[in-house]
């Protein structure tokens, strides 16, 4: 079948990046909007809108670089930590001293905070303790002493930074684990349709030449017994598997990268006019009537997207190597289909000596997969169920259950493909 590679990219930072790209602005407007009203109050109001001047400039041209983690550069919250400290120092030469003692803002007023939160966003919450350390100092500084309202504004953007850095980390550690959970999500559902596919061809095979083997002997024994080996060794394999180490993206606003190999559905166009039309269930199943299996279906079409009927009817195949291989090839097995109002439902039945009780789990156990991965792996990869009754000297019945709700949602994304 046709793979791609699927990459999701995971990411909580970029909002707060956006978020903060906004603030800055909203908060520059919010100064010069101080600046007029109290223009007449200002020493030296040239000062004044010089720095303004600049804090325009410095914020429209500095938007890129706070787009995310990989733009705000260590160089760059430098930079934009000095243009607010150099704000803050210079208000008293523009301000009137009997301002600044009542409390009145200082140039870049609030703007200062959004400084701090890009070191919190950038670095966490170590850096945004650096940053807001340093603008303590500097607001000290301007105030010439230790105010209440001035503490009061210290202690608020030293604890909201740190704060933030903190959850920013925590966001960032939970978004990893998150990525490292989906790949592993998807390697075990690759690695189960691989288990699938193998199992009902390969190990199938070995298994037919060891038994084959056995019973002619001499060298054809030799070679059974290779093949039981390799049958072994085979089960073991796609029971256990390697799980690929999750990605995390350079570009630290990107968030995580989890790759997911998918199986494209083999739906394939069917010419100019789009993709293929629907199957009928019912003539993929009757390539397993015989003598010994007799297919019970409705008068009327069961139309399946191709996919879903294939595996459909591959657990049905299933199923039957299952009776053929444990209840002997005198075994009777019967097929009925049932297309219902909201869902569609294939049972097998046999005639053989049953299944003891836990032998299924055992077989699991031995690494022999047949009924979990090719059965009930196939019908809960569609979004089904399937569910094994059997009882020691009355036969075994699987029945498989397909919701329509689940078979319509697949079909409309092999149709967005």
């Amino acid at each position: 079948m046709p793979k791609r590679e699927r990459v999701v990219r995971m990411s909580v930072e970029l909002p707060l990046w956006r978020a903060l790209a906004g603030y800055r602005v909203l908060t520059t407007l919010y100064a010069i909007g101080l600046c007029a009203t109290a223009y007449g109050h200002f020493v030296r109001p040239w000062i004044a809108v010089g720095y303004y001047a600049v804090l325009v400039v410095w914020t429209l041209a500095t938007l890129p670089r706070v787009a995310n983690a990989a733009s705000c550069t260590r160089g760059f919250l430098a930079a934009d930590l000095a243009v607010a400290l150099a704000g803050i120092l210079l208000t008293p030469l523009a301000d009137s001293h009997e301002r600044i003692v009542g409390g009145g803002p200082t140039l870049p007023s609030i703007w200062t905070a959004g400084a701090v939160l890009a070191f919190a966003i950038k670095g966490g919450w170590r850096w945004a303790a650096v940053a807001s350390t340093a603008v303590a100092a500097a607001n000290l500084a301007e105030r010439g002493h230790p105010a209440r309202d001035t503490v009061h504004n210290v202690i608020l953007v030293w604890v909201a930074s740190i704060a933030i850095g903190y959850v920013v980390e925590v966001a960032r550690a939970s978004e990893r684990t998150l990525a490292r959970a989906l790949e592993i999500e998807a390697a075990t559902r690759e690695r189960e349709r691989l288990a699938r596919d193998i199992h009902d061809g390969v190990l199938q095979v070995l298994a037919m030449v060891k038994r084959r083997g056995t019973a002619l002997g001499g060298e054809a024994a030799e070679l059974g017994r290779l093949a039981g080996e390799q049958e072994v060794a085979l089960r073991t394999l796609v029971s256990g598997g390697l799980v690929p180490v999750s990605r995390v993206s350079r570009d630290a606003a990107a968030g995580a990268v989890v790759r997911a190999v998918e199986v494209a559905d083999e739906d394939g166009p069917a010419g100019p006019a789009g993709p293929a039309g629907p199957v009928d269930l019912r003539c993929l199943l009757a390539q397993y009537a015989c003598a010994r299996v007799a297919l019970a279906e409705p008068g009327a079409p069961v139309p399946l997207p191709p996919a879903v009927a294939r595996e459909v009817a591959a657990a049905v195949g299933a199923a039957l190597d299952n009776v053929r291989r444990h209840a002997g090839q005198e075994a009777r097995a019967w097929i009925l289909v049932e297309d219902e109002p909201g869902e569609v439902v294939v049972t097998v039945r046999d005639d053989g000596p049953g299944i003891p009780a836990g032998r299924l789990a055992q077989a699991e156990g031995e690494g022999r997969l047949g009924v979990a991965l090719s059965i009930r792996g196939r019908l809960r990869d569609l979004g089904g169920s399937a569910e094994v009754v059997s009882v020691p000297g009355q036969g075994t019945e699987v029945e498989l259950k397909v919701p329509k709700g689940a078979v319509r949602a697949r079909g409309k994304k092999a149709e967005q493909r």
